[in-house]
């Protein structure tokens, strides 16, 4: 496994650095937005811990740089503000985790295990609906052979709609899908993804929403 820390408090990136190097990961760190960016276009991070109060590049945007492509890493989200609304807007920037200072280290060290396992690639078969053509090897989409660019989340709710072959699938399994246990069902970041890839799969809709059961292809 190789993790990116992004952090702007050097001490604190260095001590999170040394202690997952002691539970045998590998470590790079960056000081700033900018290079952070510059690290990411290079290395294929299995997880990248990013602050979202960063000096040169803000945290934020970080974030849906990092997620706007189909890169497999995941995003573990740090900040001081604890408010939901502050998680809600982590999670919808495309984080897959979040986590509030001051938060306990072996907190850390299992939430990157958890975002690791989600983030390995396997050799799927692409899958095929109704004109939408997925491959998760290559997490490309397209729709009656027009490339559909997504961002992860919703690469990761359309891949469970398909695996799903027609049946529904809760709002419950979506979450576990796209984010994980931590995700919030009140936070509506499920609601917002779905919008969005409505949007971007065009008309005439692929996507159907059955009050109180669920959502299918």
């Amino acid at each position: 496994m190789r993790v990116l820390v992004v952090e702007d408090e050097e001490e604190l990136a260095d001590a999170i650095a040394r202690g997952l190097r002691l539970h045998a990961i590998a470590v790079d760190v960056a000081y700033d937005g900018q290079e952070a960016l510059e690290l990411a276009a290079y290395v294929p991070y299995d997880v990248v811990v990013l602050d979202r109060d960063l000096p040169e590049v803000h945290g934020d945007q970080v974030c849906r740089e990092l997620t706007g492509g189909a890169a497999a890493g995941r995003v573990l989200m740090l900040t001081a503000a604890g408010r939901v609304r502050d998680r809600v807007d982590g999670l919808t920037l495309g984080a897959d985790d979040y986590l509030v200072k001051p938060f306990t280290f072996a907190e850390l060290v299992a939430r990157i295990r958890t975002l690791s396992r989600r983030s390995r690639r396997g050799g799927p078969a692409p899958l095929e609906r109704a004109g939408l053509l997925l491959d998760p090897g290559r997490r490309t989409v397209t729709r009656d052979g027009r490339p559909v660019a997504l961002n992860r989340k919703e690469f990761d709710v359309l891949h469970a709609l398909l695996r799903a072959e027609g049946r529904l699938v809760t709002s419950a399994e979506l979450r576990r899908s796209a984010w994980d246990e931590y995700a919030d069902a009140a936070s509506g970041v499920l609601r917002v993804t779905l919008t969005s890839l409505r949007r971007k799969l065009g008309a005439p809709p692929l996507i159907e929403n059955v009050p109180g059961r669920g959502y299918r292809l």
